[in-house]
């Protein structure tokens, strides 16, 4: 008798050597959450624990041979997608992603430590909004992110625009926006989930104590695996917070720079996890 598969999801990231972000990250977290991931690699990145320096995109034509051959071997579940690369890569991975209107897309396009491509970033968030935005099944970005998204169509603005921002996003096709960091104190950050009614989730967590990296990659991740389990996205987005807050929590300084989150916390021994908290 043959078992039952794992879920399939389909990450389009960056290769990172160090593993914190990227689609090495995603693998952890759709383990942690049950499904197998399968990687296209859109651009690789070099970098440490203290900064990435430089990033390369791969060709649009090899992206495309990538996920074409996978896709017709076997289905997923959900796509995920992350740093895109290249304005070429926009246009590919928003072709692939066409034909599977039924699979959920998990969007999440800024990763604030990669080098600023200049005039080509730019570029790629208007080929985003335009492509890829109106496909997407949940965006996730923080409140300065959707404002620098939004000068795309319109003038920077030092008023509140969030949540007319949000309104436009979703009106593109967008199903859900999930806005991080709406409220930031000394002791707490609040997340909130915007669907075509307005606010459908506001939760808030304590701050964590210390400079991570690959939290956002751990959050997106968490919730394109619960998406493929079959979760409704209000509760994916729940889980996907709780996941990330204790990967966080039980983060690891592997070099001289960030904490790394531990998306593996969950499979630690007992007795090994509390000689971690005591660290």
């Amino acid at each position: 008798m043959q078992n039952q598969i794992s879920p399939l999801v389909l990450s389009f990231g960056s290769s990172d050597p160090l593993g914190a972000i990227g689609i090495q990250a995603d693998l952890g977290s759709f383990a942690a959450m049950g499904c197998h991931g399968l990687t296209v690699i859109t651009a690789i990145l070099v970098g440490d624990t203290t900064q990435i320096t430089d990033i390369e995109p791969i060709d649009a034509e090899i992206l495309v041979e990538q996920a074409r051959t996978i896709l017709e071997d076997v289905p997923v579940a959900a796509f995920k997608l992350g740093t895109i690369g290249s304005i070429e890569n926009v246009s590919a991975i928003a072709e692939i992603v066409s034909d599977y209107p039924e699979v959920p897309l998990i969007f999440d396009p800024f990763a604030t430590l990669i080098p600023d491509q200049g005039q080509d970033s730019e570029d790629i968030f208007v080929a985003a909004s335009e492509l890829l935005i109106p496909q997407t099944t949940v965006l996730i970005a923080s409140a300065v992110e959707i404002s620098r998204l939004a000068e795309t169509w319109r003038e920077p603005s030092t008023e509140d625009n969030l949540a007319q921002d949000v309104q436009r996003l979703i009106e593109s096709g967008c199903e859900y926006v999930f806005v991080t960091g709406t409220t930031i104190t000394n002791t707490e950050i609040a997340n909130c989930l915007f669907d075509q009614s307005g606010i459908i989730r506001h939760d808030s967590w304590p701050r964590l104590s210390g400079s991570f990296l690959g939290a956002g990659s751990t959050l997106s991740a968490a919730i394109a695996g619960l998406v493929a389990n079959g979760i409704d996205i209000p509760e994916a987005v729940l889980e996907a917070q709780e996941f990330t807050n204790a990967a966080l929590a039980h983060a690891q300084r592997f070099g001289m720079g960030k904490l790394v989150p531990d998306r593996y916390f969950w499979a630690r021994e007992p007795a090994e996890m509390q000689d971690l908290d005591q660290q």
